[in-house]
């Protein structure tokens, strides 16, 4: 691929100077060439920026539509060095399930920066100046799959939970429903197939995703096929998988997504996947939420030991990829119900991301001092009450807790977070909340 010329205009920008993209300073200018930060525009922006897509290789043979579809699914922030886009932030609208409640949600879908901008800090100051705009606009909470932990740290994500990737012989699964014949799914079938997501299972931590470009990008992305089942009124698709086979013959078989509404049509979608396994030796997914797929699995651990080594080895992996952070503390807090008491609490809650702001930010992140009530009725409010315990928390940290990742007595081990323990015990009994799973890869 080394050798293969990119498919649009993969020239250096007019009158850009190496030597001064060295000397990008805190207040995002160069010597002699200014940073600017703007909405990108498809009609003058594209082909730089499917240049970053390139460098960065995110950007397959072909596949630019996928591409477009991405940048156009919600708003894409760039900067320019000189006159050219050397780094892109796309955000996505969407929303996030707490408990029975739909909080507005951002999703940094992609965070790209060109050969000749790295190491000048505009990754992360960009993608701060997106999250501004993002949560001016109404959203609560923001998201992202970190490509590793620690960089986004310094913009207040805090790590999620362990995603669970099993990889297993499809005949070995034990499931005996008889699958019907299904529908297969296309491009074609992408507001059908989008509808189907929006409506699948939803549980505690889970995202939507509203613009059906998203689905569409995944799809002429990867490529692959679908296969479902339309039982809902005047055909409705109502639950479906999307697998994208490595190799057609013997797999692996990735499963992108499943999609369903009740606990049979999820049986009925492992039974088709299960009608593979006379052919196909291997196949990946994401474990459903509220799921054990290893329940359904004959002899798991004799087929594990039987293929270790071998390019199908059976196993199951577990990776803690995405990451959040609250963007509104009295808006999440609003929407935050807790039946299993009440605690109230000052929060001094420090959020690492205002140096990464622009002076003309309106949004300064959430730091600050807070009043909070968790219980039946939660809230935040500004100032301190000397007659309360105090806890001390990054934002980072407090999105944890605050999600269901982890309970106040162990993340003051291992993250940011401090106080009585008293107070730590109280949130314990408190924070009583389901697995956050997003179930929705972005």
């Amino acid at each position: 691929m080394g050798s293969r010329r990119p498919p649009f205009a993969a020239r250096r920008p007019t009158g850009y100077n190496p030597i001064r993209a060295l000397c990008l300073d805190a207040k995002l200018r160069l010597r002699g060439a200014c940073v600017n930060f703007r909405r990108y525009d498809p009609t003058k922006d594209r082909d730089a920026v499917l240049r970053i897509w390139w460098e960065t290789g995110w950007l397959k043979e072909g596949k630019e539509e996928a591409v477009d579809d991405l940048l156009g699914a919600g708003q894409t922030f760039v900067a320019d060095i000189g006159d050219s886009p050397e780094c892109a932030v796309a955000i996505v609208p969407g929303s996030l399930r707490y408990m029975d409640e739909e909080l507005p949600f951002a999703g940094v879908a992609a965070v790209a920066t060109s050969y000749v901008a790295r190491k000048q800090g505009l990754a992360r100051r960009l993608t701060a100046h997106s999250l501004a705009g993002a949560a001016a606009d109404g959203a609560l909470v923001a998201g992202l799959g970190a490509f590793d932990l620690g960089f986004y740290d310094a913009l207040g994500f805090g790590t999620g939970v362990y995603e669970h990737i099993a990889r297993f012989d499809p005949a070995t699964l034990k499931v005996s429903v008889r699958p019907r014949v299904p529908r297969r799914l296309s491009l074609d079938d992408t507001p059908a197939i989008h509808a189907s997501r929006l409506a699948r299972r939803r549980r505690h931590g889970s995202l939507n995703f509203p613009p059906l470009a998203l689905s569409r990008g995944e799809m002429v992305e990867h490529g692959g096929f679908g296969l479902g089942y339309a039982d809902g009124p005047d055909g409705a698709l109502t639950h479906h998988l999307w697998c994208v086979p490595a190799n057609r013959e013997m797999g692996p078989y990735r499963i992108l997504w499943l999609a369903y509404q009740t606990p049979a049509q999820f049986l009925e979608l492992m039974a088709l996947v299960r009608s593979w396994g006379d052919q196909v030796l291997l196949v990946q997914m994401r474990e459903p939420p509220d799921i054990q797929i290893q329940d359904l699995l004959e002899h798991p651990f004799h087929t594990r030991r039987a293929t270790r080594g071998s390019d199908m080895e059976n196993f199951m992996a577990a990776n803690a990829y995405w990451q959040m952070r609250i963007c509104d503390l009295p808006g999440c807090l609003a929407r935050t119900h807790l039946p299993w008491g009440q605690v109230r609490f000052n929060l001094r809650l420090s959020d690492p991301i205002e140096p990464y702001l622009g002076e003309g930010a309106g949004w300064r992140g959430v730091g600050g001092d807070y009043v909070v009530t968790l219980g039946p009725s939660s809230a935040a409010e500004r100032g301190m009450d000397p007659s309360l315990p105090t806890l001390s928390a990054t934002v980072n940290a407090f999105t944890r807790l605050w999600l269901g990742v982890q309970p106040a007595s162990a993340l003051t081990a291992t993250d940011a977070l401090s106080g009585p323990e008293e107070l730590l015990r109280n949130l314990d009994a408190v924070l009583r909340l389901p697995t956050p799973h997003p179930d929705w890869d972005f």
